[in-house]
Order: C-alpha cells, then structure tokens, then sequence
C-alpha cells in the first residue's frame, strides 16, 4: 500500500448525522407514499395486528433497510479519512450486457484498487447467499478488465456475530481464486476488514460511535405526524399530487382509522388544506384541498 493516514479516528456527530439523514428524513413521505400506493398491506381482518401495529412495523422494516445504505457511507467516509481515494463511479457494467451493477465500495490506495461487497450481517438464507456472490462475481468479471492483477477484490459483513453461511462463502472465495488466479480475494467479518487495511482503530471508533448514536434512538418509531405538525407540512407539501389523490379519496384507509392513526388530530392536514388552496396554486392542487376539507369535516369535525 502507498502511504496512508494512520491511526484515524471519526468524529461521532459526522457519523450520527449521516445515520440519520441516510435512515430517517423523508420517512413522513415514504410512508404516506407506500400507504397510498398499497393500501390492502394494512386493511382488512387478517391481520394480527392493528393499524398503528402494522404502520410501526413498516417503518422498522424501512429503517433496517436504510441502516444498510447509511453505513455504506459512514465506511466511505471513514476510508477517505484513513487516506484512500473513493472512486466516484459507484456502477460498473456488467460484461456482455446492459446491466449496471452497483458497487457498495471502490476505492484506491494508488497502487491497488479495492472492490467491496458490503453488507451488515451474514444471515441470508441458501438462495439470497448465492446470489449475492453470483452478484459479487460479476462486479469482480467487470472490474478485472480494467484493472487486472492490480483488484482486490473483499466480500464484508460489518457484524462480526452472525456468520451463518461462513463456510458456503469461503468456498465461494477459492473457487474465484481459481478462475481469477492474479487477483487477491478475502472475506471478513468485523474489525478484521480494518485490520487488513492496516487501521484497526477505525473499528473502535466506529463501535463508540454507533453505541452513542443507538442511545439517542427511541424505543419505537412514531407514525402520528401531528405531534409536530409543522415539520410534517414542510415534508409532506413536496408530496406528488397522485399520492395525495389515492391516500384521501381511498375510503377504507379512513374507515379502518388507517389514516387517523397518522393525522390523530388532523393539524396537519388542515396547514396542507390551507397551502393547497391558495389562489396562487395551481387547480389541481385546490382540488386536493377540497379532498382533505372532507376528510378534515367528516372525521375531525371542522378545523
């Protein structure tokens, strides 16, 4: 490797602020988005759970999800703090096709070039594993093209606790070694990807830092967007008119309290009424007004 920053530590704010930029913000508009577009995944009577139940549950799922891209940036932004250089193509295209294949890390030190196939845990099921290193092949077939003996190519789970399919990977691992004999391949879990690029303390910070952030989240996600109606109205006005249109006019949303359990009180409906309805708005925008007037008369009493 060329000369690197050693000993590297994050700051914690620059980490947190990505977490919760990356995992949190537009979640207002991503659940009215999906409530809207697939109502029938929290109506009806075959459901254990209630509405609130199921909305929580949603969000949970999304943030789980989300977790995954944000650490993705948090490493980015750690490697670029140890020296390496990011490189800006976060795609690559696959050989002998149209397909564009994204790429979790790729950086350099000067001399090699670091493909990364990142993921939080190891705990996918035998159909999910093969794929993903079917997956990693391709990046790696793509890659080697350009930069030959000179990859290193790491598949890396940051959990360094679940390490189910271990052994399915490290085969994996060989038998690439045998196809692509000049390029160094390695699986790691944990510290041990910062131990190979020769900064082990990027583990501890990254620890420290996620244990402070975690103590900062609360126990469960709150879906009623009128505890702060304000910061709700500026999230969700920039909502594509569409959404709006199927979220109000869909009557059982309403009549199941779906939509009550998101707007207990309606103040945030009433501030996105008043914005719509303005003269200097488009008629199609007054027309959801008058959407959410009824809502607002029918199940709020007027406001």
């Amino acid at each position: 490797m060329s000369t690197l920053v050693m000993g590297v530590s994050m700051d914690c704010e620059e980490i947190e602020e990505v977490l919760n930029a990356r995992i949190f913000q537009g979640d207002k508009r991503a659940l009215i988005t999906k409530v809207a577009r697939y109502p029938e995944r929290y109506m009806g009577l075959f459901r254990p759970t209630k509405p609130r139940a199921k909305l929580i549950q949603n969000l949970l799922q999304s943030h789980e999800i989300r977790f995954g891209d944000a650490m993705e940036e948090v490493i980015r932004k750690m490697l670029s703090k140890a020296g390496f250089q990011n490189i800006e193509a976060r795609w690559v295209r696959e050989a002998g096709s149209d397909k564009d294949l994204d790429l979790d890390q790729y950086f350099t030190d000067g001399d090699k070039f670091y493909l990364i196939e990142q993921k939080v845990r190891d705990d996918h099921d035998s159909s999910k594993k093969s794929g993903q290193v079917d997956n990693f092949e391709a990046k790696v077939g793509a890659l080697y093209d350009l930069h030959g003996n000179r990859l290193v190519a790491i598949m890396y789970f940051i959990d360094p606790d679940l390490k189910k399919n271990r052994n399915y990977y490290q085969q994996r691992m060989e038998e690439l070694r045998g196809i692509y004999s000049d390029v160094e391949f390695y699986l790691f879990y944990g510290a041990e990807f910062f131990a190979y690029l020769q900064h082990p303390s990027l583990w501890g910070s990254l620890l420290n830092c996620l244990f402070e952030w975690r103590q900062s989240l609360p126990e469960l996600p709150e879906v009623n967007m009128d505890i702060f109606p304000q910061d709700s109205f500026q999230e969700l006005r920039v909502l594509p008119l569409p959404v709006w249109r199927k979220f109000l006019s869909n009557e059982k949303l309403w009549e199941e309290g779906i939509a009550q359990v998101l707007f207990e009180t309606g103040r945030t409906l009433s501030l996105l009424r008043d914005d719509f309805r303005q003269e200097s708005k488009k008629a199609a925008y007054r027309k959801i007004a008058d959407l959410i007037e009824d809502r607002l008369e029918k199940y709020y009493g007027a406001i």
